[in-house]
């Protein structure tokens, strides 16, 4: 009778964004061709993090990216320049977000500031006191709301 062979699985939390995985396990993990990885490189459709010694590491976000390149290449029958430019897009797409989000918070403290700078005026304005003149007097001062004496 054969032993039966049991297996381990490790699993490891890592930032999305680390490079873990050399080109060979990258590309195994995209379903691709090392060298595949390295034109996207040269493209600059990827930027893999480098080792002190210089070799290339890929995180699960680059991954991620390299999956998306090759469905955008063989599903949508898009060519590299196409994947360029949605990737450009994206980017800018992003960076507009950034800008609409500051711009939100922003708005939002200046409603706030009109809403204290309106309650301010409110109680200075019941703060005012009027000076009128009576007839044949000198100005006196009279407070809204309150009767002439």
């Amino acid at each position: 009778m054969a032993a039966r062979r049991t297996t381990t699985r490790i699993t490891a939390r890592v930032d999305h964004d680390r490079g873990v995985f050399m080109i060979s396990v990258a590309a195994e993990l995209a379903e691709m061709h090392p060298q595949t990885l390295r034109m996207y490189e040269t493209r600059g459709l990827i930027e893999p993090k480098r080792s002190p010694k210089g070799t290339r590491l890929y995180s699960q976000a680059d991954v991620e990216r390299l999956r998306r390149i090759q469905e955008m290449t063989t599903e949508w029958g898009m060519n590299l320049a196409g994947v360029e430019r949605v990737f450009e897009l994206e980017q800018q797409l992003d960076r507009m977000q950034r800008k609409v989000d500051v711009l939100e918070r922003r708005a939002e403290q200046l409603l706030e500031e009109i809403a204290r700078l309106e309650e301010k005026r409110e109680s200075v304005k019941a703060e005012i006191v009027k000076f009128e003149a009576a007839p044949g007097t000198a100005l006196i001062p009279h407070r809204r709301g309150s009767k002439r004496p």
